[in-house]
C-alpha cells in the first residue's frame, strides 16, 4: 500500500499555533478527582463567582423555565432587554445580548477587525482581549500597566492610525484597580472617534460610587461599547449572560454577527429575574466590602504585598506562586494562579463567604508557614 499523501492534509490556521489558551479557574470536581478529596470539602475561590450563588427569584424563574425547554428562546431576549433598557435608561436598540460578555468581545472582534489592524490594551489585562485580537489577525499593542493598573495617557500615546479598538476594564480583571472618574471621562473623550473604546464594566456593581458613562451612550457617542455580564454580583456565571451597551448603528451590525438562539431560554428567565433581586445583590455587596477588609488586614498584619482591589477579588504577591497555588489546593482551597498574567509570584483570591474567607486564610498562613 503508498504511503498516505500528506500534502492535501487539513490545514488549520496558522494564528492557532502560537495562540495562548485561556486557562479557566479549576472546577472543584476536577481538583477533587486529581487530589482524590471529597468534593464537599474543597472551596473555589478562583473565579470570582458569587459566594452565595443565584437569586432565589432567578432560581425560581429558571425552574418554571425547564417546563418550556422543548421550545427555542426568544431569538431576540425582548423581555430581557426591555428589562435592561429600563434600569439603563437606554433604548433596546443599543443593547447587544451575549453567551456571556466574552461573546461580545469576539463580537467586536468580528464586526471591526481586519488582519493588520492594532488593539490597544494595558499589561495585566483580560486573557481574553489578546486572544480574539490574534484570531482576527491583528495585533496586540500592549501598553506597559502603570501601579497594576491602566496607564491612560500611555495608552492613548499607543494609539496610530491602524488602531481600530482600546480595550480597558473599569475595575481591571485580574489586578481589581480603578481608573479615578475624571481622569476616565477625559479619556474617554480624547479616544479617536474612529476608534472603539471598549469598556469592560464586568465588575461595576461592586463599586460605591461607579463612574457612570450611560450618559454618554445616551447622547449618542459613537465609538462606546460598555460590556456587562450577570455572571459576578448576579450569581449566574453557570449560565453565561453578558450585554453590551453602545449606539444603535453599532449594537445593529454586531446583531448580524450574532447566532440565533445564542442566549438559551433558561440564560434569560434567570437573567430576567435577577434583575429584580435588589435583595440578594445588597447582600452580596455588604459580604464583599466585608470580605476585601478582611483580607487587606490579614496580608498587613502578613507583610504580605497586595493590590487594593475595587472588584471581588484580591491579588496578593505569596513568593513562589505555583507552589503557594498548589500547597493550598492540597488543603482544599482552589485560588487563581497569576504565573499566565507575568505575575508568577502572585495569586488571586475571589471573595467568599466569611468561612470560607477564614479557610483561605489560615490554608494561605499553612503553605506560607506563617
Amino acid at each position: 500500500m503508498p504511503p498516505p499523501d500528506n500534502s492535501s492534509a487539513l490545514k488549520l490556521n496558522p494564528v492557532l499555533a502560537t495562540l495562548p489558551v485561556y486557562q479557566p479557574g479549576r472546577p472543584i470536581e476536577e481538583v477533587a478527582r486529581e487530589l482524590g478529596l471529597p468534593a464537599a470539602d474543597i472551596i473555589k475561590l478562583a473565579s470570582n463567582e458569587n459566594p452565595f450563588g443565584p437569586s432565589p427569584l432567578a432560581l425560581a424563574a429558571m425552574e418554571k423555565a425547564l417546563r418550556q425547554t422543548n421550545l427555542y428562546p426568544d431569538g431576540n431576549a425582548f423581555y430581557l432587554k426591555g428589562a435592561l433598557a429600563q434600569k439603563l435608561g437606554v433604548e433596546t436598540a443599543n443593547l447587544a445580548v451575549g453567551n456571556g460578555s466574552n461573546e461580545i468581545i469576539e463580537f467586536a472582534a468580528r464586526a471591526l477587525l481586519a488582519p493588520g489592524d492594532d488593539v490597544v490594551m494595558s499589561q495585566f489585562c483580560f486573557a481574553v482581549y489578546p486572544i480574539v485580537t490574534k484570531m482576527a489577525g491583528a495585533n496586540p499593542v500592549v501598553v506597559p500597566a502603570k501601579d497594576y493598573g491602566h496607564d491612560l495617557p500611555a495608552m492613548l500615546r499607543a494609539v496610530t492610525p491602524k488602531t481600530k479598538i482600546i480595550f480597558v476594564a473599569n475595575p481591571n480583571n485580574p489586578t481589581g484597580t480603578l481608573v479615578p472618574r475624571a481622569e476616565l471621562l477625559r479619556f474617554v473623550e480624547q479616544v479617536p472617534s474612529n476608534v472603539l473604546l471598549l469598556m469592560d464594566e464586568a465588575y461595576i456593581e461592586f463599586l460605591e460610587d461607579a463612574p457612570d458613562l450611560l450618559p454618554l451612550i445616551r447622547s449618542g457617542k459613537k465609538n462606546l461599547l460598555l460590556m456587562r455580564t450577570f455572571s459576578k454580583i448576579y450569581g449566574l456565571a453557570g449560565l453565561r449572560v453578558g450585554y453590551g451597551i453602545g449606539p444603535a448603528d453599532l449594537i445593529a451590525g454586531l446583531e448580524k454577527i450574532r447566532q440565533p438562539f445564542n442566549l438559551n431560554l433558561i440564560a434569560q428567565a434567570g437573567a430576567l429575574a435577577a434583575l429584580e433581586d435588589a435583595e440578594h445583590l445588597q447582600r452580596t455587596h455588604a459580604n464583599n466590602l466585608a470580605g476585601l477588609k478582611f483580607y487587606e488586614d490579614a496580608f498587613r498584619a502578613l507583610q504580605l504585598e497586595f493590590v487594593p482591589s475595587s472588584a471581588n477579588f484580591i491579588l496578593v504577591c505569596v513568593g513562589e506562586g505555583q507552589q503557594v497555588w498548589s500547597g493550598m489546593q492540597q488543603l482544599g482551597v482552589i485560588t487563581r494562579l497569576m504565573a499566565g498574567y507575568q505575575l508568577p509570584k502572585w495569586i488571586r483570591i475571589s471573595i467568599g463567604t466569611p468561612a470560607e474567607n477564614s479557610r483561605c486564610l489560615a490554608a494561605l498562613k499553612k503553605v506560607l508557614g506563617r
